[in-house]
């Protein structure tokens, strides 16, 4: 019976999950939705007293894992740190005594952390919360008032939702949505809705999140949670499945950071009324959520062949369940709202660590950073800055921007800066410094930009972030400023000077759940403009200023992932192409030739109207020295070797150092065609480090390389 119990309210739960035709939606407030609330509320009052259930005990199965997310925007998908997986006895008598053994507990560490849980998170909700909702030992959600419960009545509105019915051998059960608000988004309150039922006002879902007074610690993003109950012995509605995510946004300077704890818990395995073991352990003295006597726990053993990470759900390694995602809309609204209206003093900032400080070719040793102040309303002003002591030449932004809690804002701004040729980079940056002072090897392509523009940033739609901007820009080539401790460097890119407006639009959509349980991410940006003559000098290298046209340019990059057992599948495309008029200025071509879009060949070996570039890679784990790092834990004990194939076309182009002038001589002719390589990848050290060694098939050479992995490469 309790089979068939459990197996309608999983019905239950996907009907819950299923879009719902839409329907006229009931007044906040009506008399109907405060009657149903009022029943339920007075039905958890009496905590169960007049149910008949005296005790029960059960198993609740549970992950909690740790992630991270790194780089504005968090374009890459949250990556598990560590991860725990427990097995708990739980106890409980009425009227409300409770208490959870840990039975069983393991851990792995993919990356160094020495983060601890509190203690509410290595155990399940009992009683649907207390008439006060408190969560991590009172430090992330402090005195919110429960829904349902007499200081809830006066705190929020209530709106009836839906409403389903769905049926169980020999009964009829009529559930109704319930959506929640606070009367005052300034209240410290719960945002979401409650799951009711009809005839007797049981609790049979909750789903919410909390405004920003009620987040104790101004760092959290948002908190969320899910309980489901079941219905056992057809008469108890007890808990069945529990989800909570908390995630904090931090950041130094402007470095982006996000740290999410989740966790999951299934309970199972219900014996109601079976008399002393669960009363006297339920009521015995102490923490409710304890180790269990070290004999029990000595009998526990985790299924043969199982790891922790092997067993992680798919929701919960990406942390983008639906039914969190959902709870956390609303209640990000209002969390983002109140932020975004708060004034801050002027605060120091940088985009990443080489904003502060950095080595190339054209700059030399290059030291920076910014300050930024929020105006309260969403606005803000920012300035950024850094100077060259070898080309003694300062560079910068001002800008000033506006931000609404749906993610709309406009930047407008004034700079200069050294942009990159080149739509992706081929190392991290401080990698790049580093070579490039010790050994003469720089990975960047610059060449002066100056202008004055706007960004209108629209938010996200369909899962896609789109951004439209323009500006009227002045390019300049720049010079060798630089010399390194050994070797030479190589001639900069003789970009052409000219002026004119650019308008591009640009989408992306962060690596996030896709088809048959991979993940898959793209970017994609079209851009347009003109590049007409200047009158006065610059930095030029070598020839005149060019009158270039009209032009239009297109670059897309996507990336899927598909785990397979312990190994992974990594498959990336990338593509571009240019129109010009006339000659396209070297600036605006598409570039490949790197570690990245060409392993195997020199640094932007391929430089042509069009380039695409495709890689297939196979990551499968091997043994490796484990070696300890004290209270940040310890290597696992293997790596992961990555194979792979490569390929690059490229249209007839210039290859060599350098791009001539105007007639277009410099370099040698690029023949077009497809250019292979092949290579083996070897990620250690948490995958932090990456070794790889390839070999250009056509014209190519053999090439080696360290770098750091390349989800960290936006904050270095």
């Amino acid at each position: 019976m309790t089979r068939v119990l459990a197996s309608a309210l999983l019905a239950l739960t996907v009907v819950l999950a299923l879009p719902r035709p839409a329907r006229a939606q009931r007044a906040w407030n009506d008399s109907t939705s405060r009657h149903l609330v009022q029943r339920a509320t007075d039905r958890r009052a009496r905590q169960l007293a007049d149910s008949g259930l005296a005790d029960y005990s059960a198993q609740a199965h549970g992950y909690l894992t740790f992630l991270a997310q790194v780089g504005e925007g968090f374009p890459i998908p949250p990556k598990v740190i560590k991860a725990d997986e427990l097995m708990l006895e739980v106890y409980w008598r009425a009227p409300n005594y409770s208490k959870q053994w840990i039975v069983g507990r393991r851990d792995t560490l993919l990356l160094p952390t020495d983060i601890n849980y509190h203690r509410d998170h290595l155990g399940i909700v009992q009683n649907n919360f207390p008439d006060i909702i408190r969560l991590g030992d009172g430090d992330e959600v402090q005195d919110v008032a429960h829904p349902l419960s007499p200081r809830g009545l006066a705190t929020y509105d209530y709106q009836l939702s839906d409403s389903l019915r769905f049926e169980i051998p020999g009964r009829t059960i009529d559930v109704y949505e319930v959506k929640v608000r606070p009367r005052d988004e300034r209240d410290a309150a719960a945002v979401g809705a409650l799951y009711i039922a009809k005839d007797d006002g049981q609790v049979v879902r909750m789903a919410f999140s909390f405004t920003r007074t009620a987040l104790k610690d101004q760092q959290l993003e948002d908190v969320s949670i899910v309980i489901e109950n079941s219905l056992i012995e057809g008469r108890y509605w007890l808990p069945r499945r529990q989800e909570i995510e908390i995630r904090r946004t931090g950041s130094w300077m402007d470095f982006p950071a996000r740290g999410i704890i989740r966790g999951r818990w299934e309970i199972r395995d219900y014996k109601v009324n079976e008399g002393q073991q669960a009363q006297s352990i339920a009521q015995s003295p102490g923490p409710e959520i304890v180790y269990a006597p070290a004999q029990r726990r000595a009998r526990f053993t985790w299924p043969e062949g199982t790891t922790v990470i092997g067993g992680l759900p798919d929701e919960v390694r990406l942390a983008t369940d639906d039914d969190v995602r959902q709870v956390q809309e609303e209640a990000r609204r209002l969390v983002r709202a109140q932020a975004l209206q708060r004034t801050q003093a002027t605060l120091p900032s940088a985009r990443s660590f080489s904003d502060l400080v950095r080595v190339t070719r054209a700059e030399g040793l290059s030291v920076g950073g910014g300050l930024r102040r929020r105006l309260g309303a969403g606005v803000d002003v920012g300035v950024m800055a850094h100077y060259g002591l070898s080309d003694h030449e300062p560079k910068g932004t001002v800008s000033l921007g506006w931000e609404r809690a749906d993610g709309l804002a406009l930047r407008l701004r004034a700079f200069r800066e050294y942009r990159e040729a080149g739509d992706e980079a081929e190392t991290s940056r401080v990698r790049n410094s580093i070579a490039a002072q010790e050994f003469g090897s720089d990975y960047t392509q610059p060449f002066d930009t100056r202008g004055v523009g706007a960004a209108l940033h629209l938010g996200v739609h369909r899962g896609m972030r789109w951004r439209l901007d323009g500006a009227y820009e002045w390019h300049d080539a720049v010079a060798v400023a630089a010399t390194p401790s050994l070797g030479r460097y190589e001639p900069t890119l003789a970009a052409y000077r000219g002026a004119g407006p650019r308008v591009a639009l640009a989408a992306e959509r962060p690596a996030g759940a896709w088809w048959w349980g991979s993940t898959f991410r793209f970017r994609a940006e079209v851009a347009a403009g003109r590049l007409g003559p200047r009158s006065h000098g610059g930095a030029a290298v070598g020839g005149d200023s060019i009158d270039v046209g009209g032009y239009g340019r297109a670059f897309a990059a996507a990336e899927w992932q598909r785990e397979v057992g312990r190994s992974q599948w990594v498959a990336r495309l990338t593509g571009g192409a240019v129109d010009a008029r006339g000659a396209a200025a070297p600036q605006l071509l598409v570039f490949a030739g790197g570690p990245v879009s060409a392993p195997g060949y020199d640094f932007h070996a391929f430089r042509s109207r069009a380039v695409a570039t495709q890689r297939l890679e196979w990551r499968t784990p091997v043994p490796f020295v484990p070696l300890s790092l004290g209270r940040w834990g310890k290597i696992p004990g293997s790596a992961r070797l990555a194979p792979y194939l490569h390929g690059v076309y490229t249209a007839r182009g210039r290859a060599g150092t350098e791009l001539g002038p105007a007639g277009g001589v410099g370099g040698t002719a690029q023949d077009a065609g497809w250019y292979s390589s092949v290579g083996v990848g070897v990620l250690s050290f948490f995958d932090l480090v990456r070794l790889d060694v390839a070999r250009g098939l056509r014209n190519g050479r053999w090439t080696f390389g360290v770098d750091i992995g390349r989800d960290f490469w936006s904050i270095l």
